[in-house]
């Protein structure tokens, strides 16, 4: 199914038979990719007077209750609510949900014992594109991102003036394949979550960021329509399913 979408008065066509789905699922058990310390999630039927709820131990239905964090077990996209104490739900702070996008690989640049993406990086990746969505890929970018185990491994970050770039740049939506765009520890500082929600100027409510994506390498770098799909939680962050497509000429 081909269907238009006008963006600053052009015109671009996409393939909605044709997604491109960037997001890790959650899944029951400790092959789930995580973060920050926690255990894995859990997808499990209820128990009832010691019957459990589910087709395969006789009951009528499949009733599991799933116990997870949306920041240490898959995809997930938060706003400013993660890191101030107002409280800005991602239901109510994204309002739309197609965006222009470009797909940029970096490849981290060493900063002592840390790696890095730096300004620099961003800056020959993006030049002049007007973008209001940007998809980073991390490289290497091997299929264990979906079920890395990232505490305590001193992972990736964006420097602090990357996402600043970006900021000046008007990016509003930006997606990494890693638990964090800050530091494992940083002491709490967050300098990147800070400089993308400009927390001590006028904040940007509408800007989002989602980590624990992963891109195909399949899919190649350039320009594509996202479409961040959301679960309609009321908290800061919530699990999420980007998908992008390809314009066609």
């Amino acid at each position: 199914m081909i269907t238009t979408i006008e963006y600053n008065s052009r015109k671009l066509k996409i393939d909605l038979t044709q997604p491109l789905d960037i997001s890790i699922p959650i899944s029951n058990g400790a092959s789930n990719v995580n973060a920050w310390y926690i255990g894995p999630p859990k997808i499990e039927p209820e128990v009832f007077d010691e019957d459990i709820i589910s087709v395969e131990n006789g009951a009528s239905v499949n009733f599991n209750t799933i116990t997870f964090n949306p920041h240490s077990h898959g995809t997930h996209t938060e706003t400013v609510g993660h890191i101030v104490k107002e409280k800005c739900s991602i239901n109510k702070c994204l309002k739309t949900f197609f965006f222009l996008a470009e797909v940029v690989t970096v490849a981290p640049e060493k900063r002592g014992e840390d790696y890095v993406i730096s300004a620099k990086q961003l800056q020959f990746a993006l030049g002049n594109k007007k973008r209001e969505a940007l998809v980073v890929r991390t490289m290497p970018n091997t299929s264990d991102k979906k079920t890395r185990q990232y505490s305590n491994t001193n992972w990736t970050y964006f420097e602090e003036d990357a996402i600043k770039l970006l900021v000046k740049k008007g990016i509003k939506h930006l997606l990494v394949d890693l638990p964090s765009v800050d530091r494992e520890e940083d002491g709490g500082e967050l300098k990147g979550h800070n400089a993308f929600w400009n927390t001590k100027g006028v904040i940007r409510k509408d800007a989002t960021i989602t980590e624990f994506i992963y891109v195909s390498n399949k899919i190649e770098d350039g320009a594509y329509i996202l479409n961040l799909q959301i679960a309609p939680f009321e908290n800061d962050a919530t699990p999420s399913k980007p998908v992008l497509y390809k314009i066609m000429d």
